[in-house]
Parts: structure tokens; sequence; C-alpha cells
């Protein structure tokens, strides 16, 4: 009767093959996966943006259609426009600015969505299209810390609170600077998902380091 057989050392010197480091290789092409349909999403959402902000436009009337109209640049509760120095920060921190910024859309939308529901409620296409967008908002943004958490750079701080303080203010106000609102979050959010875009396209350029 035969002795079972002892397990052969590897020949030439080779050490074993550890599975977690075959795991650990296979993650970046996985990831590189995951950045390239963040930044497509990023991208059809940056058109839709645009074709949003311009029905707004077209349905709120004069003056608002006419070239020489400039809109008051009226502050939003808890977002504001990119800063200019936005570029010139780390890419994972723009990330982070990013989905923070997507983040506080969604309710922004809802109260343009709810005030255009009274003002133009013919306007079926235009209120869909709100409610899209806050969904797609959202959508994005929980894409963005995914990736944010895949990288190992996810935020750790406070989630910011809803901004109740535009929803009151939209809510008192009168018809005209309603419609400014409106346009203005509309505008914050195709520069949002421009910006994010971008960023995304810069990371899928220089890789995940």
């Amino acid at each position: 009767m035969g002795f079972p057989d002892r397990p052969r050392a590897p020949q030439g010197g080779q050490k074993p093959k550890d599975p977690q480091a075959d795991s650990s290789v296979s993650l970046l092409p996985h990831l590189e996966a995951k950045i390239r349909q963040t930044h497509s999403l990023a991208h059809l959402l940056t058109k839709y943006a645009e074709q949003l902000l311009q029905e707004y436009v077209q349905l709120q009337g004069d003056p608002f259609g006419l070239p020489s109209f400039s809109p008051p640049r009226l502050p939003v509760a808890g977002l504001s426009a990119p800063a200019p120095s936005h570029a010139g920060l780390p890419v994972h921190e723009r990330l982070r600015l990013d989905a923070a910024a997507l983040a506080a859309l969604p309710p922004l939308l809802d109260v343009v969505r709810r005030r255009q529901a009274e003002l133009n409620p013919r306007a079926q296409r235009l209120l869909r299209r709100l409610e899209d967008a806050a969904r797609q908002a959202r959508a994005l943004g929980a894409a963005v810390e995914a990736l944010l958490a895949a990288l190992g750079a996810a935020n750790r701080g406070p989630r910011a609170e809803p901004p109740t303080a535009t929803a009151s203010a939209a809510s008192a106000a009168g018809v005209f600077p309603a419609k400014v609102l409106g346009l203005r979050v509309c505008g914050l959010y195709r520069e949002w998902l421009s910006r994010t875009e971008g960023d995304l396209g810069q990371l899928l350029a220089g890789g995940p380091a």
C-alpha cells in the first residue's frame, strides 16, 4: 500500500501564488470600467441638462427669452456655482465637491418643478424633465460616491442637510423671482453636470492613481 504523494514544492524557487494578489491585479480593469461608465452617464446627463435649461427659458415668456436679458444671479441656499479654484484642486477633492453638489440638487429641482406646476401647469414635458433631472442627479451622485469609495477617497464628513430655506423662499416669492430662481437652479444643474463630466474625464485620462 503506497503512501499519499506529498505536495510538491514549486520548482525554480517560485513562491506559491497569492489569491489576494490576483484579485488586486484584476481590480484595476474593473475600476477603469466603472470610471468609464460613470463618465458616460455624466456626458449623457450634461446633454439632457442643456435641453432642460433651453426648454425652461422658452416657457417663461419675456424677458427670459430675449438675448439682452441678464437675470440677477440669486443666491441658492445650500449650493453655489463651481469656484474658479475648482480646477486647481486634486481630482479626488473635485469629485467630492461634485458629489456634494449633486446631492444638493434634487430637492432644489423638486422645488422648481412644484413652482412650475403652478405657473405652467400645461408644460407637462418640462415638469417631467425636472422630475427626471432630480432622479438623474441622485443616480450620478451615488455613482460618483461609489467611485470615490472604490478609490479609497470617500467623503467621511457629515452629509449636508436639504436646502429647506430655498423651498420656503420659492413658495413665498412672486412670479418673476420664482422664475429667476428656477433659471438659476437649472443653470447650476448644467454647470455641475458639466464639471463632473470634466473631472471624471481627467480621472479617466490620468488613471486611478
